[in-house]
């Protein structure tokens, strides 16, 4: 009988106005490296974005003591398992956003689009429209490489080859999302909070999958989703059970 799994994984992000996000650097890293912990934390003045990995109780009890600031109160992980550590080292970044889009204007921390969320999303899917009897178009907002690992079933794929092209992207395509219900999805949602903000000022009726696709998977496994996910650390790839992907 193997063994179970003994490295947890987290990610987790927040869009919070950060004012000392250089103060904060130097201690952040000296309690994760003092919990044994592996992976990257990016600060930004918009907030707070991570991947971390390590045993399951100094690992969860580090984000309890990040949450005991109250502007990360509100932060949420979605965790995973792994049976080896999928992170060299442990570093903590700083950064003008922590998650690049070269839009200044759109900030989730002051203002923040729709979420659907998985349930009311699987309904919507299920029978083929939304509560208002609108069609839903589901919008990736990845990477190409990275939808190429897997995606909705039918889902618009503009093959982005980084995410500062999504808005012109957006208004490239506006038409074609016009009178639908627009459902902006990405790994664990925070290139959502921004793309639906965008798309939103294009005047398109959009939602954000409120915890990616990391969040469907631990809510509705494989439905309506056809491969895996791709992530950015060594275990490249997790599965609908949130485990690492099986290669070929």
């Amino acid at each position: 009988m193997s063994a179970a799994p003994a490295v947890l994984n987290v990610s987790a992000y927040l869009f919070t106005a950060l004012t000392d996000a250089a103060q904060l650097r130097g201690p952040m890293r000296e309690r994760a490296v003092a919990a044994g912990l592996k992976g990257t934390i990016i600060l930004a003045e918009e907030g707070i974005n991570l991947f971390l990995a390590g045993a399951a109780e100094p690992l969860r009890a580090y984000l309890d003591e990040l949450r005991a600031d109250p502007r990360f109160a509100p932060l949420r992980a979605t965790e995973s398992w792994s049976s080896a550590q999928p992170f060299r080292k442990m570093l903590v970044k700083l950064k003008r956003e922590i998650i690049r889009m070269d839009r200044p204007t759109i900030r989730p921390a002051e203002r923040r689009a729709p979420a659907v969320s998985p349930e009311t999303l699987r309904r919507w899917l299920d029978q083929g429209h939304d509560d208002a009897g609108r069609e839903v178009v589901m919008l990736d907002t990845r990477n190409a490489f990275e939808v190429d690992d897997g995606a909705f079933e039918g889902a618009l794929d503009w093959r982005l080859e980084r995410f500062t092209q999504f808005p012109d992207a957006v208004a490239a395509h506006r038409g074609e999302l016009r009178n639908k219900t627009v459902v902006s999805y990405c790994t664990g949602g925070i290139r959502c909070e921004k793309a639906a903000l965008v798309l939103r000022e294009e005047g398109v009726e959009a939602w954000q999958l409120d915890g990616g696709i990391l969040g469907w998977f631990a809510a509705q496994g494989q439905a309506h989703y056809r491969g895996d996910c791709f992530v950015f650390d060594e275990r490249v790839a997790v599965d609908s059970a949130l485990a690492p992907a099986t290669a070929g």
